[in-house]
């Protein structure tokens, strides 16, 4: 795949953090690619379904496995508009996805290149390949933009 096509990978997952954020959702997205076609795409629906589970990142990995008719994706790339938590690099980790892009860094709650870092321990059983900060501004912005939302409301 070119550059250019996994900034277009990556619009879709910030498309997809905007329709979170008109849900009233933490507005990250989510698609996951085999040879260069989207074959899962998601974003956060925690709220709205009342699941602390309901992450983009693992509702795409649910449904691509459906797609897929398997739980390993490891010639898939998932791309996701924010640094996975370490539930969602554990699920990452077992699904064997072949290369993690993602936006915005997660300092407070990241889990791949913050806080625990799932893919560094020796316990991981496969680590992708990783790529942080593509399109991070924007990114970064949506859910900054949310979040002041928030306290503005409350």
């Amino acid at each position: 795949m070119t550059v250019s096509t996994h900034f277009i990978h990556m619009k879709e997952a910030i498309a997809l953090a905007q329709q979170a954020y008109a849900v009233a959702e933490v507005p990250v997205g989510c698609v996951i690619v085999k040879d260069g076609r989207v074959i899962a795409k998601a974003h956060n629906l925690t709220r709205t379904s009342c699941d602390p589970t309901a992450h983009a990142e693992i509702l795409c990995l649910q449904e691509a496995g459906r797609v897929l008719q398997s739980a390993y994706l490891e010639d898939c790339d998932l791309y996701v508009t924010l640094e996975p938590c370490p539930m969602c690099a554990g699920a990452l980790s077992w699904s064997r996805i072949r290369h993690l892009y993602y936006g915005a860094y997660d300092s407070k709650s990241g889990g791949v290149e913050h806080g625990p870092r799932v893919f560094e321990h020796t316990t991981c059983h496969h680590a992708p390949g990783i790529t942080g900060g593509m399109l991070e501004e924007e990114c970064a912005s949506i859910m900054k933009n949310f979040f002041c939302d928030v306290r503005k409301k409350s």
